[in-house]
């Protein structure tokens, strides 16, 4: 009776540590589910990509949309002491220094990061890992004029008035890098300038891209603000060719987004491989016709849709560096507010800084 009495002591303490230890540690599928982070648009790339990522490891992806990339690192900031995701993507170049500063991401670099060109990596503490790049352009229907602007300056001359539509740098990304593309080629000062010649000049200011697009197409103007890669989309999806896109004389300013592992991670070791499956062939070849970019792996052979978008090798690329933009982009954007919608005059908003 004692013996016995013993053995099942011991299957009953055995029992209970077992059921401890279910208790206590993740199942082997949460262990292996990857969380992401990332912008609305992402959602096309993403549908192609992920199913062969969770086949290549045997993992599980889930992907969170979160507006814009600028609400997704606010996201970020808010998670800060409590992560809840594994990778961002989608933070790009302008909003680099900010997401450093905020203390939101872990460094890696890629073990594949040679197959990016050096020019790409605009992050070399890498915070942030270059998976696509892009340049926004003005475009304009060749139906409607055979002699389209080629500068920013000839975009503020009378043969323009009135047949521009831009997007509003305080609700737009593209509004937003058409204003720091101003500020990169006129200065801090000269850009209130060359906003002023614009609203001379009858600019029309809509609240986003679809709004722009939407009027452009309807022939409501012959230009407007979106990308050099924007008639290569209008032929692909609607066989349009009479949509064109400038390299203008200045330069064009630049877009590089970018992947991070988030700090705090629970999965970083899953988040690094897929940071270094973005770099390959095999994601870079699906980002042409879903985020309409063009890949940071110059392996990668764009199709043929693409003859309608501006070359990269056509463009000279223009960029802010991003502390500086961290610093004084709240800045800019009211003085573009007191100019644009409060009528105030470039002196008056220079002589107000001090």
């Amino acid at each position: 009776m004692k013996k016995l009495a013993i053995i099942l002591s011991l299957v009953l303490i055995a029992t209970a540590l077992g059921c401890i230890n279910q208790q206590t540690q993740p199942t082997q599928t949460e262990e292996q589910k990857l969380v992401i982070y990332s912008y609305d648009s992402f959602e096309y790339l993403a549908s192609e990509v992920i199913p062969k990522f969770e086949e290549k490891y045997g993992v599980k992806v889930e992907l969170q949309l979160i507006g814009d990339a600028g609400e997704v690192l606010n996201r970020l900031i808010l998670e800060k002491d409590s992560p809840r995701a594994d990778l961002v993507i989608g933070i790009d170049n302008s909003l680099l220094a900010k997401a450093i500063e905020a203390g939101v991401l872990e460094t890696y670099k890629p073990e594949n990061i040679k197959l990016i060109p050096e020019n790409l990596i605009f992050d070399p503490t890498f915070h942030l890992t270059p998976y696509d790049y892009g340049y926004i352009a003005i475009n304009y229907r060749e139906d409607m004029i055979q002699n389209p602007p080629k500068s920013l300056e000839d975009l503020t001359k009378p043969e323009w008035r009135g047949k521009l539509v831009i997007e509003d740098p305080r609700t737009s990304s593209p509004g937003a890098a058409f204003l720091l593309w101003t500020i990169a080629v006129y200065g801090d000062d000269g850009y209130l300038y060359y906003w002023q010649k614009l609203k001379d000049n009858d600019v029309y200011i809509v609240k986003g891209w679809t709004e722009a697009w939407t009027a452009f197409m309807n022939g409501e103007f012959p230009l407007v603000l979106s990308y050099a890669t924007s008639p290569a989309a209008t032929v692909y999806y609607d066989n349009i060719t009479y949509v064109k896109a400038i390299a203008f004389e200045e330069g064009n300013y630049m877009q590089i987004e970018g992947a991070g592992i988030i700090k705090g991670a629970k999965n970083r070791e899953l988040a690094k491989k897929f940071i270094e499956f973005m770099l390959t062939e095999e994601f870079q070849s699906a980002i042409p016709t879903n985020q309409w970019m063009y890949p940071v792996n110059p392996n990668v052979k764009l199709p043929e849709v693409f003859e309608y978008a501006v070359q990269p090798n056509e463009i000279k690329p223009v960029t802010l560096e991003p502390t500086y933009i961290k610093e004084n982009f709240e800045r800019w954007i009211k003085e573009w507010t007191a100019l644009m919608v409060e009528g105030k005059s470039p002196e008056e908003i220079i002589k107000a800084r001090a």
